[in-house]
């Protein structure tokens, strides 16, 4: 008797779990989507609409929702977008775009937000930032550094809003930096500042005295010599064999216009840079090559645009990419967790590949294993 009780009670909870199954695989997901769909961002969050549409089509499931609602670059009007979705039983979202759109954010409880910035800093509890971090791109910058055996490396930072978020990640990635310097964008200053870190006048200085020294000397081939010299621009070696500048556009051309006048040529030392999203403009400045930066992948961001623009018919903004990959995430996650449980989805150890790369997802945090790229001769060269 007490066997066919067990047999009974067995084939009852099979039941259940299979009927339990069976109903949480037919619910509905639904994503709130927190875009600027008016002002002057509207262009940005439109295309941001139809990268998640693309997703949702790709993937092939009438078991997600996708509700967009307005933020502006508003504040206030971000958090009652998200409010009013949230009073819909909407418990995650992708968005919103901007930093400053966060910051009423940690008042809506039991929901998750994939922020599309790459700051981690002072996030609101409920936000996860999805954007291609400094921690991210430092990991890559370090494996690069140890495959060329580069020795001693310095860091170069502007003294912007974001240099707290670099001496973050240049703790948390264990990068290997000979020093650290921040500048000064202003150009008259970032020149002297450089100078200095480079040991300029010192270098200068010594070629002058050599100069003088065989001019004075008694050397046969001193006017051999002393041609020879006057092509130089300095003597002496620098104290690095790596530079990593955490710079963009201009300024960072402007970094390596000064660091090549002080005599320290991308030909003889690493020049190495952030995320630069493929800058074509990078490509034509001939004196700053090679340059070197991590990234995400190239093959798979041209294939993204050409079909974004052939279903389309217009470009779409690298965060696109982004919120395309995230549409994926989240399905990906929903097949392997209880969505129910929402606030510790991201808090586990899961790894998904997407069209930027391979997201890594632990403790409310996303990284992302990028690849590596070199400028050199007009071309855009993959390292790994």
């Amino acid at each position: 008797m007490i066997k066919i009780f067990r047999i009974i009670l067995t084939l009852i909870i099979i039941y259940l779990t299979n009927h339990s199954f069976a109903f949480s695989q037919s619910e509905k997901i639904k994503i709130g989507l927190l875009a600027p769909l008016s002002g002057e961002y509207k262009e940005l969050g439109k295309s941001i609409i139809k990268s998640t549409r693309m997703a949702l089509n790709d993937i092939g499931t009438d078991n997600i929702e996708i509700y967009p609602m307005d933020t502006g670059i508003d504040p206030n009007q971000t958090l009652e977008s998200a409010t009013k979705l949230k009073n819909r039983g909407i418990k995650i979202f992708i968005g919103p775009i901007f930093f400053k759109s966060l910051i009423y954010l940690d008042e809506i409880q039991n929901v998750v937000f994939l922020s599309l910035t790459n700051k981690t800093n002072d996030l609101p509890k409920n936000v996860i930032s999805s954007g291609v971090n400094s921690l991210s791109q430092l990991n890559a910058i370090k494996n690069f550094l140890e495959l060329s055996e580069a020795k001693k490396t310095i860091f170069l930072t502007p003294d912007l809003d974001y240099k707290n978020e670099i001496k973050k990640a240049i703790k948390q990635s264990k990068i290997k930096i000979s020093k650290q310097y921040s500048y000064d964008s202003e150009p008259t200053k970032l020149t002297k500042q450089i100078e200095k870190i480079t040991n300029y006048e010192v270098r200068k200085q010594n070629l002058a005295n050599e100069i003088s020294r065989i001019e004075n000397s008694d050397l046969l081939d001193k006017e051999e010599q002393i041609k020879k010299l006057e092509k130089k621009y300095t003597i002496g070696s620098v104290n690095f064999d790596s530079v990593i500048i955490s710079d963009f556009d201009e300024n960072l051309k402007s970094v390596i216009t000064s660091l090549i006048y002080t005599d320290v040529s991308p030909k003889n030392k690493l020049f190495i840079t952030l995320n630069q999203w493929f800058d074509e403009s990078l490509f034509l400045e001939g004196d700053i090559q090679p340059l070197y930066y991590p990234s995400i992948n190239k093959k798979n961001l041209e294939a993204f645009n050409k079909k974004f623009t052939d279903t389309y018919n217009s470009k779409p903004n690298h965060l696109s990419l982004l919120s395309y990959d995230l549409l994926g995430l989240i399905y990906y996650l929903s097949l392997k967790s209880d969505f129910s449980d929402i606030e510790n989805i991201f808090k586990k150890e899961n790894s998904f590949k997407g069209k930027i790369g391979i997201f890594d997802v632990k403790n409310n945090k996303i990284n992302h294993r990028l690849n590596f790229y070199k400028i050199d001769e007009g071309e855009i060269k993959e390292i790994f």
